[in-house]
């Protein structure tokens, strides 16, 4: 109830993003109306709208964002029919007289006044504002379309997204009494309605306008996404929801990478039965494992995939655990639970647990059922296990690797276990695997496609699943990026349709790490610079100090890590070949 209830605050606070503020005007033009057949109607078609749409986008596919885009562009089409009704009364009047007849025969009312709307064309008013609004992500909202991604459509999410829309169409009716009290105003005062009705029809057909050429994308976001984004923040944060300044949640995240997420709980209470392991689609470095056959065992599943900074860092952690007690009655579980399309691929996920000297059981989990049965959120994410088969403790993210190890101490020590060996020192952790440098991480991990995409700011926005393009605007502020070149974006990630291409990111951490893929196993060659400079000595272990590199495969490359004191840069890498994938920075 108080996650639904926080969902529903963010709902209200969408009356300021950038995909409300277009639909404004349209709200306006029902506030003269009776509400219970005009502006009520409107407001359950927008939210329904919403809450569809965006169950069938977190868990449809590319086919349902192609629908979308359909659904955006007969929307765009139909406001603007609207706003022509606007200007002139014969028109409405003659367009409006189907729907009221549709009306009536639906609801059995033979008493429509001639030109009232009725209720059924307040409501296909109220779906095609939806379609415009589903497109809207802050932070909750990401989070509650990539859990829906990950986990499937279920009654709970479902709730939630209906929770975030009945709060957004709260506040569209708070200002839609707002607005009809001013229209009245105008009416009486200045005996101008007709003229009002004519000049709202003029700012809606702006909007349309402004919506299909991207300003709402772009312009807008500008203006009002940050102060939303923030308000939304400060929510997650209270829900205990939120990640750490390394990767954040949010669009996300809503994959929800954690850092730090909370030490595990120094009491061991039973916190239910372990869940079965059935669900694995492959299992590598051991045969099927189930919860019968480890009876008698200490377990520690921890939950991780393989391009996920968070998880690497953790990774000599859990290698050190599974080594120096393996032989005293712990059983490490890796669960490779995948965030991008190619980490299903189980070549890749073989490969890389081979490079990442990965020994214990490793269960592949594509379909997300281990992840489902733990009602998991978070890579890394670690569950200790006794010999009974119960959940004794459980640990979110990065850190407090200590706790960690006294709880596998403990749960064996419970079992019987004696002349354990000694706690072991912190390992030595190189690379993408070394401890992040939090102290001065000021920049969260920014997603490239464009479903989780935060502080885009090439002009014109993002041409969806189009190639389009793109250039840089005259500065970028921190935490802000854009593209150069011709460039297609999806919603998981952006392709270079040929060469060159670049991507520039303002940022402040002492580590970047981009997500990168090649296409079609064809080596790409790219070129890294830090303020128009070759990064030198702080170049990261996939560059060289001249800036160059070469993608290989699709995994996590660590560009830079300065040496130097840690001040915001401009980090640039130019792609010299064609078919590049560009997936997520990250920072540490």
């Amino acid at each position: 109830m108080i996650l639904a209830l926080i969902v529903f605050a963010a709902g209200v606070l969408t009356i300021l993003s950038p995909c409300i503020l277009p639909v404004l005007p349209f709200v306006f033009t029902r506030a003269d109306r009776k509400f219970s057949t005009n502006g009520l109607p409107m407001l359950i078609g927008m939210a329904i709208t919403f809450a569809g749409v965006a169950t069938l986008a977190a868990v449809g596919g590319a086919w349902v964002v192609r629908f979308n885009q359909f659904g955006r562009a007969l929307a765009l089409v139909l406001l603007a029919a609207f706003a022509v009704t606007l200007l002139s009364r014969r028109l409405a009047e003659a367009l409006a007289r189907p729907f009221v007849a549709l009306g009536n025969r639906l609801i059995q009312r033979e008493d429509a006044a001639p030109g009232q709307d009725g209720i059924v064309t307040s409501l296909l008013l109220g779906v095609a504002t939806g379609l415009l609004w589903a497109p809207c992500a802050g932070p909750i909202l990401g989070l509650l379309l990539t859990g829906a991604a990950l986990s499937g459509p279920t009654p709970h999410t479902t709730l939630l997204l209906f929770a975030y829309a009945a709060g957004a169409a709260t506040s569209l009716a708070v200002a839609m009494f707002a607005g009809g009290r001013l229209f009245a105003a105008l009416k009486r005062s200045l005996g101008a309605g007709e003229w009002v009705r004519r000049a709202l029809g003029v700012v809606v057909l702006v909007a349309v306008a402004g919506i299909a050429l991207g300003w709402d994308g772009s312009v807008l976001t500008r203006l009002s996404q940050g102060s939303t984004d923030r308000f939304e923040q400060s929510l997650l944060a209270y829900a205990g929801r939120d990640g750490a300044p390394a990767t954040g949640t949010g669009a996300g995240d809503a994959s929800s990478s954690a850092s730090g997420a909370g030490a595990a709980e120094p009491a061991l209470d039973r916190e239910g039965s372990m869940p079965s392991l059935a669900g694995a689609t492959g299992w590598l470095n051991s045969p099927p494992l189930t919860r019968e056959s480890l009876r008698g065992k200490v377990v520690l599943v921890d939950f991780w995939t393989y391009s996920c900074i968070n998880c690497l860092r953790a990774l000599p952690y859990v290698k050190r655990w599974s080594e120096t007690y393996k032989d005293h009655g712990l059983v490490v579980i890796g669960v490779h639970a995948p965030e991008f399309a190619f980490e299903r691929d189980p070549d890749n996920v073989r490969r890389a647990v081979g490079e990442l000297g990965i020994s214990y059981p490793v269960a592949i989990d594509d379909d997300y059922a281990i992840w489902r049965g733990f009602s998991n959120q978070y890579w890394p994410a670690h569950y200790f296990i006794d010999v009974a088969g119960d959940i004794r403790a459980h640990h979110f993210g990065e850190g407090d690797y200590e706790g960690s190890e006294r709880i596998i101490r403990e749960l064996l020590t419970q079992a019987g276990y004696k002349d354990l060996p000694p706690s072991g020192t912190a390992p030595a952790a190189a690379g993408v695997e070394a401890a992040p440098d939090l102290e001065h991480v000021s920049s969260a991990e920014t997603y490239i496609g464009y479903r989780r995409a935060e502080g885009f700011r090439s002009p014109g926005g993002f041409a969806d699943d189009r190639p389009k393009s793109y250039s840089l605007p005259a500065s970028l502020q921190l935490n802000e990026w854009g593209l150069v070149g011709r460039w297609t974006d999806d919603p998981e990630k952006a392709v270079l349709d040929a060469a060159p291409g670049r991507i520039e990111f303002r940022f402040l951490a002492r580590d970047l790490h981009l997500v990168l893929g090649p296409a079609a196993d064809k080596p790409v060659r790219f070129r890294v610079r830090l303020d128009g400079l070759a990064p030198g000595a702080n170049h990261g272990v996939d560059t060289d100090a001249e800036g160059n590199g070469v993608i290989g495969e699709q995994r996590l490359y660590q560009l830079i890590r300065q040496t130097s004191p840690v001040a915001p840069h401009t980090f640039s890498i130019e792609f010299l070949d064609g078919g590049v994938q560009a997936y997520s920075f990250t920072f540490g």
